[in-house]
């Protein structure tokens, strides 16, 4: 009786340590596929779903994230919609624990230059929000975007609900993409 005890106890003391070590295993694979993971994975996972957007620059804009791009993210508003550059986030609120990875090479291609110059194009009314830095206040521009560079747009400053002519253009303004905050558009069919 004595020695089956003794086996018996050595068996469980066996498993208990198999346990512990697949148990550490999976850890350590979790672990190891989070550090391959972005931020702009965690967002795919939530597009549908109403989150936060904290910036930089002490705005905040929240929506239905509907779009996530090489590098800015769209929110649906209200009345809006708004595109967000990665780089002028300073926290999201709202996302999941999921991730999705993208495997189309052409949707991960998309970046902020093909959002803009989209609304370029279409001579879509813009609210621009450049983020304050070293002390600076936050600006807010609005216009049309009337060209995109390859790292800044032209926005023609033009009075809201008019069409942009020249002589309805204020001025135009040089923005890098750097200082871009968020921009602001009504949505289509929207006031």
């Amino acid at each position: 009786m004595r020695w089956d005890a003794l086996f018996n106890d050595m068996e469980s003391q066996i498993a208990e340590a198999d346990r512990l070590t697949l148990d550490s295993e999976v850890s350590e694979r979790t672990r190891a596929e989070m550090v391959g993971l972005r931020v702009e994975d965690r967002l795919r996972a939530a597009v549908g779903y109403r989150i936060g957007v904290h910036l930089l620059c002490g705005d905040s804009a929240q929506g239905e994230l509907t779009h996530v791009g090489a590098d800015a993210l769209v929110l649906d508003e209200d009345q809006h919609q708004v595109l967000i550059p990665y780089a002028a986030a300073a926290r999201y609120v709202g996302l999941g624990r999921h991730a999705r990875t993208e495997n189309s090479s052409v949707r991960r291609s998309i970046g902020l230059a093909h959002s803009l110059r989209a609304l370029a194009r279409d001579r879509t009314e813009v609210s621009v929000t450049m983020g304050g830095g070293a002390g600076t206040g936050t600006v807010r521009l609005a216009g049309v975007i009337d060209r995109v560079g390859g790292d800044y747009i032209d926005l023609a400053a033009v009075i809201p609900g008019e069409a942009r002519r020249t002589q309805s253009v204020g001025q135009v303004s040089a923005i890098p993409f750097t200082a871009l905050a968020m921009l602001r558009s009504h949505k289509a069919g929207g006031a």
